[in-house]
């Protein structure tokens, strides 16, 4: 099945239906072989129905949304120019101001295409023109733009949570246990920011160190660049930062589902353009400001008019409320009003739309393969599989990282995780592997398909961004050292696991 899927990508037919098609041509097929019953196809109802009413799915179209409205309003071009001033001086400075900027966006838009598109268009030209390496700087952009996928929120996290969260469940039924436990999004959002961070660090130093034993790889800029005032370099960073803050304090502190916690974002976003097409500054801050608080306070003190004892103070306290509430309506519709006139808006929900559907569609056509894959007996042979490797549970480990990375050649991160994720995960978990560790590995593992050939799709990205003068070659040979620096994030927080599991435990 596996085999045959791959083959339908690589024919040029659209993934939901590639992956559809396999699982009912082979469904078929065990009917006729007498190794399928039909009747399992009954389930499908069902299935798609708990799909389209989870709760944490519903995060997804609301980050995308969040992330296209930045990078259309333009902010991401703002941050790239002011860390490129900030850092060129210093040699490899360059790219170091595209990895932290890409760590920036990672957090806050979520989404590598539009991270590695507008590097490419900004960075890329300013690092060739101060005589970069143009393999070594098509690296770097490709490499930082994927940071979106291990930094929280990103949808490879939340459709992780969602898949890793059932194989737990999956595993402790297995065992005999009744009373369940489950892993949510804010915990793997947890466990994702120390290793994304530290996967950033890395890609520093290892920036740093090539142009210090390389010189002419990544030279400083020349002296005639003026250095940015901390005044714009606090326009550019503080905006990012204190959504981010909203978004991940809202979900990290309790205090928000991960699908609340995206509308913020989602407001925070259409707020922070608002503030970059020149709609008042005052009234925006006010209306963010007058957000939070009531935010706050509705939730330390809440007010229900309907109670019979409902006296002066509550309607007082009302009032203010509804004055608060006033005053961030008022600032959102002037930030719509501008964001329509001037073209951004319409753009950014289609492009929600799209990325939503496509995500949903190969999420529902996955279940079908999944369950055509479990009726042939497909789960049963991959549980035989991972108890005879050698090495016990670590080679089992390492047999299934080792799929995934190959699988990611020629398959995208969706697929592989709703697909192959459901059938490896439970057996993995019933081996004694911590859900959330291994839920890290598996990301950085599915963040490094964006990054190989022939069908990584931040190269496809950057190669319709780039300059003529920087070739597909550069772009394959560029990557390959940062494909190693993913190898050895994954072996860091293989042999030290606290980097993943240390902030869910003290913050759950």
């Amino acid at each position: 099945m596996f085999a045959a899927l791959i083959g339908a990508i690589l024919l040029g037919y659209p993934v939901s239906f590639s992956i559809a098609g396999v699982a009912t041509i082979f469904a078929v097929l065990g009917w006729v072989t007498g190794s399928f019953d039909l009747s399992l196809m009954g389930a499908l109802g069902q299935r798609i129905f708990g799909l389209l009413t989870n709760d944490v799915l519903i995060a997804i179209p609301l980050f995308v949304f969040m992330g296209v409205v930045l990078e259309k309003s333009r902010i991401a071009e703002d941050l790239l120019e002011t860390m490129g001033r900030l850092f060129g001086r210093i040699r490899g400075g360059l790219g170091v101001s595209v990895i932290v900027v890409g760590a920036l966006l990672a957090a806050s838009t979520g989404i590598v295409g539009a991270t590695v598109v507008a590097m490419g268009l900004i960075a890329l030209p300013t690092m060739l023109r101060n005589g970069y390496n143009p393999k070594l700087a098509a690296g770097v952009v490709c490499t930082s733009g994927t940071l979106g996928q291990i930094i929280p929120p990103s949808t490879l996290l939340i459709i992780l949570s969602d898949v890793m969260s059932n194989a737990y469940q999956q595993a402790q039924f297995a065992q005999g246990k009744f009373t369940i436990e489950t892993i949510s999004v804010g915990q793997i959002f947890a466990a994702a920011l120390m290793p994304g961070l530290l996967l950033v660090g890395i890609y520093i130093l290892y920036m740093l160190g090539r142009a210090w034993l390389i010189p002419g790889d990544a030279p400083a800029m020349s002296e005639d660049i003026e250095r940015p005032a901390f005044r714009d370099i606090s326009r550019a960073i503080l905006p990012p930062i204190l959504l981010i803050v909203a978004v991940l304090g809202a979900i990290l502190g309790g205090v928000a589902t991960p699908s609340e916690a995206a509308s913020v974002g989602a407001v925070g976003a259409l707020l922070m353009a608002g503030i970059r097409m020149k709609v008042s500054p005052v009234l925006i801050l006010a209306g963010g400001a007058s957000l939070l608080l009531l935010a706050v306070v509705a939730g330390v003190a809440p007010v229900r008019l309907q109670r019979s004892d409902a006296g002066l103070m509550e309607w007082g306290m009302a009032l203010s409320y509804i004055l608060l509430a006033g005053i961030g309506v008022a600032a959102l519709l002037a930030s719509l009003k501008k964001t329509i006139s001037d073209g951004i808006l319409k753009p950014a929900l289609s492009s929600t739309m799209t990325v939503t559907a496509m995500i949903f569609a190969t999420i529902l056509t996955a279940s079908i393969f999944s369950l055509v894959f479990v009726g042939l007996g497909g789960e049963e042979r991959i549980a035989e599989i991972l108890k005879s490797m050698p090495g016990g549970e670590t080679g089992a480990l390492i047999f299934c990282m080792l799929i995934i990375f190959v699988l990611g050649f020629f398959l995208d991160f969706v697929e592989i995780t709703v697909i192959l994720l459901p059938l490896i995960a439970p057996a993995l978990i019933l081996m004694g592997h911590d859900p959330m560790w291994l839920a890290i590995l598996i990301a950085i593992n599915l963040q490094t398909s964006f990054l190989t050939p022939p069908f990584g799709f931040s190269l496809f990205y950057l190669r319709g961004a780039a300059p003529k003068e920087v070739t597909t070659g550069h772009i394959y040979l560029g990557v390959a050292p940062f494909i190693l620096l993913q190898i050895v994030g994954v072996a860091l927080i293989w042999f030290f696991p606290k980097v993943a599991t240390w902030l869910p435990a003290v913050a759950y």
